[in-house]
């Protein structure tokens, strides 16, 4: 497993750790009145409330004939620290701290390690990638500010979002579930680079007052190269006391990113 993988699993994984805790819309139906604004306004009150998260899962990795199967601890506090470590069998393959200041890294298996910035995720995902896009894409928000530039439409039951003028050879939107008003999807592509990123969310379970999805399948394709996640959950606990235990083992070789 090398750092790219680990960067997309760390990422893929956070991108639903959390649901929001307001539900505005209760009906069978989207609401085809609603005004971009209030869909806007609703899905940002549905940003989770929380200090810290404790998650276990399962993680299946597919890239053309590369398929791993792991499990995954996940450990959060809000607009400070995430963590992510990666076992199989019981041992540990791989460790995550990704904090306001960097991101770090290391890999037991080939004794490597990386300490820097979020250079590569950005280049990964096409656009520029700090802490609190970062986290946003983890709690399963927007990573966009939402604002007037921003139109709506409704969609087999869903809210749709996108910019009402997209950048040249960028293109965002995502849809949102008309009950809860979480993510459904949320799609990036560069059509001129052939690349594109998907997150699809199964259903939301309701967990002391807040929605977390049970399920999501991350697909990322640039050319000819597709990769797809996909996340199960195992257990979730909210507000728990937890420890981030990380450092970089002596004689570890670091990685240099061009």
């Amino acid at each position: 497993m090398n750092i790219k993988i680990l960067y997309i699993i760390s990422i893929s994984l956070l991108l639903v750790s959390c649901g929001g805790s307001k539900v505005v819309n209760e009906s069978n139906t989207a609401n085809s009145s609603l005004t971009s604004k209030n869909i806007i306004k609703t899905h940002q009150a549905a940003s989770p409330n929380f200090s810290t998260l404790a998650a276990r899962m399962n993680v299946v990795y597919e890239n053309g004939d590369d398929l791993q199967s792991i499990t995954v601890s996940l450990r959060m506090e809000k607009d400070k620290k995430i963590w992510v470590k990666a076992s199989l069998l019981g041992i540990t393959l791989a460790k995550v701290l990704i904090t306001p200041e960097a991101v770090s890294y290391y890999e037991t298996i080939s004794n490597t390690y990386f300490d820097g910035d979020f250079s590569l995720l950005s280049n990964w995902l096409g656009t520029d990638i700090d802490f609190q896009k970062a986290q946003a894409i983890l709690l399963g928000q927007s990573i966009f500010d939402l604002d007037s530039k921003y139109k709506s439409s409704v969609i087999i039951n869903k809210y749709k979002l996108q910019p009402k003028t997209q950048i040249d050879n960028f293109i965002y939107s995502l849809f949102l579930n008309h009950d809860n008003f979480k993510i459904s999807s949320e799609t990036l592509s560069q059509p001129e680079d052939e690349r594109m990123f998907t997150v699809n969310y199964g259903k939301y379970q309701k967990i002391e007052g807040g929605y977390y999805p049970s399920h999501i399948k991350i697909v990322a394709t640039q050319k000819d190269s597709k990769t797809q996640i996909a996340v199960n959950y195992k257990k979730i606990d909210y507000n728990a006391p937890i420890r981030f235990p990380f450092k970089i083992p002596k004689g570890y070789e670091e990685i240099q990113l061009n």
